[in-house]
């Protein structure tokens, strides 16, 4: 359920930072165009909506309905998919938050709205998913959708900006051709199904840790990265599928230390060209990388994605 909300708001992030992007720098004052944030707070609303709405009609529609109960899949994909959710609350919080700051609502309420609307959100979605017979609540995705969440609104109420991005990236691997009904047929489908070419980052701005005056670049970041790799299924490997014997993957944690860059840092006088950073800034940036797994393995990768 996390690759298809996590779709959804990459899209849904790209639009609001659009809209963010042409609108006029607000402040912090009594000044809030009250039919602009009408406007927003409806739209906002009518999306939710209807993606929890279509959600329910076209995804839990094809499976049983029960009685509301837990599932423990903590040990899934080895924890990615909880990154997955706690990325999409972060995501979410932040598109709630530049959507508000749009008609001039204040920094500090937009950083609560915000984290509340991320939370909110998947909140709804665990609820679905409680009430499906495939699935239950996962009291492991409702602890990530909170870190998301929490992750946008802390850094906004301490620094009044994001010095920590959330960040994901995605390269093909080989594995989607052995279960393509589980890790997609086509590159859409495996982008949000195949574990293995995700990986997650913590995208850290130097410059804003450091005294004003630093020569350090504003828009260059260190990150920190998580993947995993040989996953043929949630908590194993099956040995066969339709009679035809797999390959055998050792099932392998990633661990990487690369740059990237903070595109929302580099301001130019191009309202078009702000928006476009700010759609592809939630993304990172291809890089040299360090890689440590734990098959206690040191790799260099040239460029990494």
């Amino acid at each position: 359920m996390s690759k298809i909300l996590y779709y959804i708001f990459l899209i849904f992030n790209g639009v609001a930072f659009t809209a963010n992007s042409f609108a006029q720098t607000t402040t912090d004052t009594d000044l809030v165009n009250r039919k602009l944030l009408g406007g927003v707070i409806v739209a906002e609303s009518a999306v939710a909506l209807t993606s929890l709405g279509a959600l329910s009609v076209s995804w839990y529609a094809d499976y049983p309905r029960s009685s509301f109960h837990f599932f423990n899949d903590n040990k899934e994909w080895l924890q990615m998919d909880k990154l997955g959710h706690a990325t999409s609350a972060y995501f979410i919080s932040r598109t709630t938050f530049n959507l508000l700051r749009w008609p001039g609502v204040s920094s500090k309420k937009t950083a609560w709205y915000g984290g509340a609307t991320g939370f909110g959100y998947l909140a709804m979605v665990e609820l679905l998913d409680g009430f499906s017979a495939e699935w239950g609540f996962s009291p492991g995705d409702f602890a990530a959708n909170t870190i998301g969440s929490v992750a946008f609104t802390g850094q906004q109420l301490a620094w009044n900006e994001q010095r920590i991005l959330l960040k994901w990236s995605y390269h093909e691997t080989r594995y989607p051709h052995y279960r393509p009904n589980v890790l997609g047929s086509n590159l859409p489908e495996r982008m949000l199904k195949d574990y293995n070419g995700q990986t997650y980052w913590l995208s850290v701005n130097v410059h804003s840790f450091l005294q004003d005056d630093s020569k350090f670049p504003k828009w260059l970041n260190v990150s920190l990265g998580y993947s995993a790799d040989g996953m043929l299924g949630g908590n194993s490997n099956p040995t066969e599928i339709y009679g035809n014997t797999l390959s055998s993957f050792e099932r392998t944690r990633q661990y990487f230390l690369s740059l990237d860059l903070d595109l929302t840092r580099i301001k130019t006088r191009s309202k078009a060209l702000n928006a476009i950073f700010n759609i592809i800034g939630v993304l990172k940036m291809p890089f040299p990388a360090i890689e440590y797994n734990s098959q206690n393995e040191w790799i260099l990768h040239g460029l990494y994605f």
